[in-house]
Formats: C-alpha cells, structure tokens, sequence
C-alpha cells in the first residue's frame, strides 16, 4: 500500500469482506464480486482478500468440500451437480475435483438408490416409469451410469 489513505481503504475493505462473511461461507469469487459492487480498487479488494485470506476466513479448497458434503447429505445432489454448482460460485476446477474425490461410486450409488426408496412408492419397472425414476436422478446431479444402475437396483429389491 503507498500511502495512509490506501491502508485505510484496504482496512474498510477487509471489514466489507468480513460482514459479508459473517452471514455464511463465502467463496473468493463472491468477495470479490461484493467488493466490486461497493467500487472498491482492485488493488484494494485483492489484497483485503489476502489479508481476509490469512485470517482463515476465506479457502476455496475447504469451501469445496463442505459444500460437496452439505449438498450429498444435505440435498442429496449428486457429483455432477455439485460440480456445476461450485464452478458457477468461482471456486477452481481442482479444488472441486478434490472435494468430489471423497465419493467413491458405491456411495454416490447408495445415495440414489435411498432418494428412489424415498420418492416412489413402486419400483420403476414400466419404460415410463423408469425414464421418470432417471429424470429424477439426473435432475438432482446424478450422472446417467449412475441413475440407471440405481434404478436396476431399486426395481430388483422388489422383484
């Protein structure tokens, strides 16, 4: 910073950072964006983004698997919608494929097949119901591998 008058801007610009993230985690790209809006300096807002950084209060990495492991147990979504998810908030391709390397296939199959015993009263058995059971699990991020084996599977546990 070059003067009193940056470091004083630079200090405004941390605290913004810092009651936007008080609401909830945030990612890098949604500070930025907010300290964008408020007409703060590139400069400024990179290195309150540093700074709020070396605070602890702002990784996309942790960011990526918190919100990975929200949206599994949470909402049930799978991988694929996760992953869009996070690249529409900023966060960088590793850190999501990181976050997405915690679910291995058994458990991303598992987890459709408990959202079909949930949402059907019958297993999937006729063309229509089974594009219906698939679009279902599509919706929710599923890809399509998954969603048809976990249809198989759900209509076999009735058979």
């Amino acid at each position: 910073m070059n003067s009193d008058a940056d470091e004083q801007l630079l200090d405004q610009a941390v605290a913004r950072g810092l009651r936007f993230l008080s609401r909830r985690a945030r990612t890098v790209a949604e500070v930025r964006s907010k300290l964008e809006q408020s007409s703060t300096r590139e400069e400024i807002a990179e290195a309150a983004i540093l700074r709020i950084s070396e605070m602890g209060y702002l990784d996309d990495q942790s960011y990526a698997v918190r919100f990975a492991e929200d949206r599994r147990h949470l909402d049930g979504w799978g991988n694929e919608r996760i992953a869009r998810r996070l690249s529409e908030l900023g966060v960088e391709r590793s850190f999501i494929e990181g976050a997405l390397d915690d679910s291995d296939r058994q458990s991303e199959l598992a987890r459709a097949i408990a959202i079909l015993e949930k949402r059907l009263s019958e297993p999937a058995v006729t063309t229509p119901d089974f594009r219906k059971a698939m679009g279902l699990l599509v919706r929710r991020g599923y890809d399509s591998e998954i969603a048809a084996d976990a249809v198989r599977v759900h209509a076999s546990q009735y058979g």
